[in-house]
Formats: structure tokens, C-alpha cells, sequence
């Protein structure tokens, strides 16, 4: 339990970046029909599953640039 405490000063910077990557990027994969590689649902599915990889992949390779 100690350790824990010891690294939620760490852990909590880290969530907290997980999850606003992921509803960044789970809200564009939803409001566009565009990608420059596979579906929808592809794209949901990895940036659901594949924690702070999949939002930043999605980013960098995944959305159709505007």
C-alpha cells in the first residue's frame, strides 16, 4: 500500500493525460468519416484498447488532415 502512495504523485498526471487523450481523440474518430487508414471502428476499438498508444497513434497516423 505504500508504494502506491509513493507513486500517485506519478500516476495521477498520467491518468489524467490517458484520459483526455482518449476523449480528445474518441470524439474526432466520431464527428469525421475520414481516415487515412482502416474504419471507425477500427480506430474506436484501438484507442479504446491500446491505452495512451492508441489515442497519440490515431493522432499522428489515423485522422485525415482538414
Amino acid at each position: 500500500m505504500d508504494v502506491i502512495r509513493e507513486y500517485l504523485s506519478i500516476l495521477i498526471p498520467i491518468i489524467i493525460l490517458e484520459i483526455g487523450l482518449m476523449i480528445y481523440s474518441l470524439r474526432h474518430v466520431l464527428k469525421h468519416d475520414r481516415y487515412k487508414f482502416g474504419s471507425r471502428t477500427m480506430w474506436i476499438l484501438i484507442v479504446i484498447f491500446i491505452q495512451i498508444i492508441g489515442p497519440i497513434l490515431y493522432l499522428m497516423i489515423g485522422r485525415e488532415d482538414e
